[in-house]
């Protein structure tokens, strides 16, 4: 039951947001299924993710808090 407790209280802690994308940009993104991830929100999301890890977003933001 514990387990059930901590994923509500992580479901309180989750932001969602609504894009838009044309065909084009949604073939493209469709090409990464399976590679980051198995639905569309899962890859969007990984992408991002990546992205932020390549602009050196992520490891800035983490040296921040660590000060």
């Amino acid at each position: 039951m514990e387990s059930s407790t901590k994923h509500s209280k992580n479901r309180n802690k989750v932001k969602r947001v609504q894009v838009t994308f044309t065909e084009d940009q949604w073939r493209l993104i469709e090409k990464f299924r399976g590679i980051m991830g198995s639905d569309g929100a899962e890859i969007v999301r990984n992408i991002v993710m990546a992205w932020l890890a390549e602009k050196s977003v992520v490891s800035s933001a983490v040296k921040k808090e660590d000060k």
